[in-house]
């Protein structure tokens, strides 16, 4: 289990505070990917960034110590996990949609998102914590 890197906030600035969290260059990565349908840890490993398997395991555990994630074993010997979005993990779908639309605009070099990701709206489930971004209203 990592330890405890929870802090007092550095203000009561909400972009600092989600920055504290959400800032370094690879949570938005992860989050893009779970978003996306990844949940294992070997999964992470072959997007095209190639996150290291150590900055990948201290990642996911920032991720779930601030409520991003769950992690639940899938299989016990040898022991794995997946990792799959909370409703605070999936209330990011916006923002990171956003910052697709923003690339997209002003950096044309970069890859075209698909419209199955952009289009994506968030469908909470009254019954879980977690958030089927699949279902559709009745």
């Amino acid at each position: 289990m990592p330890r405890s890197r929870q802090r007092e906030p550095r203000s009561g600035c909400p972009i600092t505070n989600a920055l504290d969290i959400v800032g370094d260059r690879w949570t938005l990565i992860i989050l893009r990917d779970m978003l996306n349908g990844k949940k294992r840890f070997s999964e992470f490993l072959e997007s095209p960034e190639r996150i290291t398997t150590n900055v990948l395991a201290d990642r996911l555990g920032l991720m779930e110590e601030t409520g991003l994630v769950s992690k639940n074993p899938y299989q016990l010997r040898p022991r794995r996990f997946k990792y799959e979005l909370t409703e605070k993990g999936l209330g990011l779908l916006p923002v990171l949609q956003e910052i697709c639309r923003w690339a997209n605009h002003f950096m044309p070099e970069t890859w075209t998102t698909p419209s199955s990701f952009m289009n994506r709206k968030i469908e909470p489930s009254a019954s879980d914590s977690n958030v089927d971004l699949d279902s559709k209203p009745g």
